[in-house]
């Protein structure tokens, strides 16, 4: 990919945006519809890196669109269609013709009332879950067995919710704070529904030797129905491991951008903005952990940025 092309999708340039993520840019296309891209932007511990990952957006969107498909039976989501498809783009769009190479980074969605909670389901003891119990020797706040190692599976998934912080850090939150939030049912729903899909997707990663330990999903509402929304089991939003080599008590092979978080935690760096540039070998082998976690999910071939 070139390199204006390279910049072009970590900060696109159309009219009418309607909000920046970490990761994603969102755009109104009128008539309840958004039109969704993935750029390749890569964040780690809530902070957006200065360089990106080249066809990693790519890569997110066609990975959250495979997901959706197939959980779709389990709770509805917000895809309408990939936006390169024949006819996705609505007429008269207020953001006009897509150059091709941001068109197959993006989605046309359904327009949602977001529920402002990181829905979070643990399978495995790792990341902030693993950091509280060395610490503290609990998980979620709550007592846990002495003697568990890293990487330590479960009995059930847990589902240990988080703000949606549009800046900072997200903090953990009680199921008594959601409910505050949201109320019981729908607190209720939430819980229910992101088990159900994680452990779904859980077994289909496993027919395809990967380890999904945890991973979180955002929820909104179109009318009265709750939906997914955002992006689907990516290695963005969740961690994959290789089940080749997992074995508790050890730092698990992985097929996410935890090589990223390992690498800015040897540097020293305090996990406040500006982060440092990541180097080039750095975004080179996060770029093959991120083709061959789409590769073993998908079935498929690695899309061309061009």
């Amino acid at each position: 990919m070139a390199p204006q092309d390279t910049k072009l999708l970590l900060e696109t340039a159309l009219p009418n945006r309607l909000h920046r993520g970490k990761v994603r840019d969102t755009y109104d296309l009128g008539g309840g519809l958004l039109l969704m891209i993935a750029t390749d932007r890569i964040s780690a511990f809530d902070v957006v890196m200065p360089n990106g990952i080249p066809g990693k957006g790519l890569l997110l969107s066609r990975m959250s669109a495979f997901w959706f498909g197939k959980t779709a039976h389990i709770v509805p989501n917000h895809l309408v269609a990939m936006a390169d498809a024949p006819g996705a783009m609505p007429k008269g769009a207020p953001v006009g013709p897509l150059p091709p190479r941001i068109a197959r980074h993006a989605m046309v969605v359904r327009r949602a009332k977001r529920v402002d909670v990181e829905c979070i389901v643990r399978g495995y003891l790792a990341g902030s879950a693993w950091a509280e119990y060395k610490k503290q020797g609990t998980i979620f706040g709550q007592p846990a067995p002495k003697g568990l190692l890293e990487g330590h599976k479960f009995e059930r998934p847990i589902f240990t919710p988080s703000t949606k912080a549009e800046a900072g850090h997200d903090e953990n939150m009680s199921l008594k704070e959601v409910e505050r939030m949201v109320g019981p049912k729908v607190t209720k729903e939430l819980e229910e529904k992101s088990i159900a899909v994680y452990s779904f997707a859980r077994d289909y990663a496993a027919q395809r030797g990967l380890v999904l330990a945890d991973t979180k999903f955002e929820f909104g509402f179109v009318g009265d129905k709750l939906i997914l929304i955002d992006e689907l089991l990516t290695p963005d939003s969740s961690r994959f491991w290789d089940a080749r080599g997992y074995k508790p008590g050890q730092s698990q092979p992985n097929f996410d951008k935890q090589f990223v978080r390992d690498w800015l935690l040897s540097t020293g760096w305090n996990r406040e903005p500006p982060a440092p540039a990541l180097p080039a070998d750095i975004v080179e082998k996060t770029a093959v952990r991120y083709q061959e976690a789409y590769r073993r999910i998908t079935g498929e071939s690695i899309p061309k940025s061009e």
